[in-house]
């Protein structure tokens, strides 16, 4: 990416994160995108919910620019974990919609801002922090979050990758790819030692 834009390439890999996120909610119904697959609740619906507050904090009350349309849990007083999951009354539409207004926010901050802008943590004792780092910290997180997403979807229904073809994962039917994972199970079985 020599010579573009340090900005736009910042911008193209959390978008590239955002993308993800999003896609691992396709062709689910509302009990799949909701229920949680993991000890500690994680869903599908609530990551992405978790994400438009996330957004909204780092892009729009961070730098002056208050995003309307959710109060940012980070900042209230909510009950813990509220915003990675999806209460009954919410919808599929409505947190999605959410957070793609958070994110055209966040675009917009994003191209009205120089790297080197300024903003403070609300809250946080007026802690400083630049578009870019609030860039950088989005980037993590969201791929963070999208990597979570990934494991929660294979778990639903099998479905892996960065992209909706899968692209990015080895090519092999249901009995390759249990092969593999008793060679993974036999070499972690064999590293431990004997029983």
């Amino acid at each position: 990416m020599t010579g573009r834009d340090p900005k736009a390439d910042l911008q193209t890999y959390l978008q590239d994160a955002r993308d993800v996120l999003m896609w691992k909610l396709e062709g689910l119904s509302e009990y799949d995108i909701r229920r949680p697959v993991t000890p500690t609740g994680t869903n599908l619906l609530g990551l992405v919910k978790h994400l438009a507050g996330a957004e909204a904090f780092y892009f729009g009350a961070a730098f002056g620019r208050p995003f309307a349309g959710t109060p940012l849990w980070i900042t209230v007083d909510a009950e813990p974990n509220a915003d990675l999951r999806a209460r009954a009354d919410e919808t599929r539409t409505e947190i999605t919609g959410l957070y793609r207004r958070a994110c055209a926010h966040a675009d917009a901050t994003i191209a009205a801002l120089p790297l080197d802008a300024v903003g403070r943590i609300p809250g946080d004792a007026g802690t400083e922090l630049t578009l870019h780092h609030s860039l950088a910290h989005m980037i993590a997180e969201t791929q963070r979050h999208a990597g979570h997403a990934d494991i929660v979807r294979e778990l639903i229904d099998g479905a892996t990758g960065q992209r909706r073809s899968g692209a990015n994962t080895a090519d092999g039917d249901p009995a390759w790819w249990a092969a593999h994972r008793e060679r993974v199970e036999r070499a972690a079985r064999d590293a431990d030692g004997p029983a």
